[in-house]
């Protein structure tokens, strides 16, 4: 079983890779074996997580893009084929939730709604599209996108953020009609996680102990416990999985 998780061989490229769950995907995909490209806005950032797997054994090759950009993510394809000599795995997890999309639906711009689909909507399709001749012509591609509980079911007062993870979803399934059975195309979708974005959250008593309330596990997620269905999902041990949301919330769904 232990070589099913086997990534030895592999390239993945992971968007959003230079901090929380980004990061844990990184360096958990290069525990597994693969050689690993992040990429994220910040070079800085990025570049610690290159160096981190490096100093533990692996590969890694930082190249920041922002997935908006399309000859940006292009860089980062191409980048990452020339390095290590093709691209296996890609992991679409670049995505935000700004202040500006957060209210009812009378008081968020349009403009707000857009700038979050580009991000976490269509710089997912972007980096998918311009990584797709590299994972047709792997043995095994898979896309993993980090979709969200949000993906899945409503949250009040986030509506861009809900739309864009819909979305992701929909995408997820087409996309694994299209390419089976060459590319397996699957998500995640975690659930309330710990990191830099959930600080603030976290802070607010009243607020945190109404979401552990909701999720039967009765805490927030470490970023590790997504970075470990993402390998999974990358992994020979998921060979028969794709067009499947894997939820990793703690069970907050199950409600």
């Amino acid at each position: 079983m232990s070589e099913l998780f086997d990534l030895d061989g592999r390239v993945a490229v992971v968007t959003g890779g230079g901090r929380g769950i980004g990061r844990a995907i990184a360096v958990e995909l290069a525990n597994a074996g693969a050689a690993v490209v992040p990429s994220a806005r910040s070079t800085d950032e990025i570049e610690a997580v290159a160096a981190d797997i490096e100093d533990a054994g692996g590969d890694a090759l930082a190249v920041p893009a922002d997935v908006t950009d399309p000859d940006a993510v292009r860089n980062v394809i191409d980048r990452a084929a020339d390095e290590f000599g093709g691209v296996d795995i890609v992991v679409n997890n670049a995505g935000f939730n700004p202040d500006d999309a957060l209210g009812r639906p009378e008081d968020v711009e349009t403009e707000s709604l857009d700038r979050v689909l580009d991000v976490n909507l269509n710089g997912a399709y972007e980096v998918t599209h311009a990584a797709a001749d590299h994972l047709l012509e792997s043995d095994g591609g898979s896309v993993i996108n980090v979709a969200s509980v949000g993906g899945l079911v409503g949250l009040p007062r986030q509506h861009p953020y809900v739309a864009s993870k819909h979305g992701l979803v929909g995408l997820t399934k087409s996309m694994s009609l299209d390419w089976a059975p060459e590319v397996r195309v699957n998500a995640v979708a975690p659930g309330y996680v710990s990191t830099e974005l959930t600080e603030e959250l976290e802070g607010n008593e009243q607020l945190r102990q109404s979401i552990v309330d909701r999720t039967p596990l009765d805490r927030f997620a470490d970023p590790e416990e997504i970075a470990g269905p993402v390998v999974f999902l990358a992994s020979d041990a998921a060979s028969y999985v794709t067009g499947s949301v894997l939820a990793a919330d703690g069970g907050w769904t199950a409600r």
